[in-house]
């Protein structure tokens, strides 16, 4: 069973930065695709970035140019940097671990944190 832990998420302004951190129980963490996704209230679960076991790394359009993702296998850590925040970005986001790669819609990861609130102000 792989246990995702976030940490980062909490109140920003409009234009702010935040950064997500999720960590995981299971060594070696590099095994497995992972992907940021988000959930705005009353709406769907979306796909917000995603990084492949071999480095490849894919971004939502509505963060796309402002937002990055990484990930540091030797300390099973991934990060979702979010720049110029807009309150559109105003979601629970949730890690999620073993998905397909390309990710595919309706095709959802294998397994997820608790998830951590993202507030921005405009």
């Amino acid at each position: 069973q792989v246990q995702l832990v976030e940490e980062g998420g909490g109140s920003a302004q409009a234009g702010g930065s935040l950064r997500l951190a999720c960590t995981a129980s299971v060594n070696p963490f590099r095994l497995y695709n992972i992907a940021w996704f988000r959930q705005a209230p009353g709406e769907e679960r979306e796909f917000v970035a995603g990084v492949s076991t071999g480095g490849d790394i894919r971004l939502a359009d509505s963060v796309k140019g402002r937002s990055t993702i990484s990930r540091d296998s030797a300390n099973n850590a991934v990060f979702l940097q979010m720049n110029n925040l807009k309150p559109e970005d105003t979601a629970v986001y949730y890690c999620a671990a073993d998905l397909p790669w390309p990710p595919r819609n309706g095709v959802l990861p294998r397994y997820w944190g608790q998830g951590t609130q993202i507030t921005v102000s405009s």
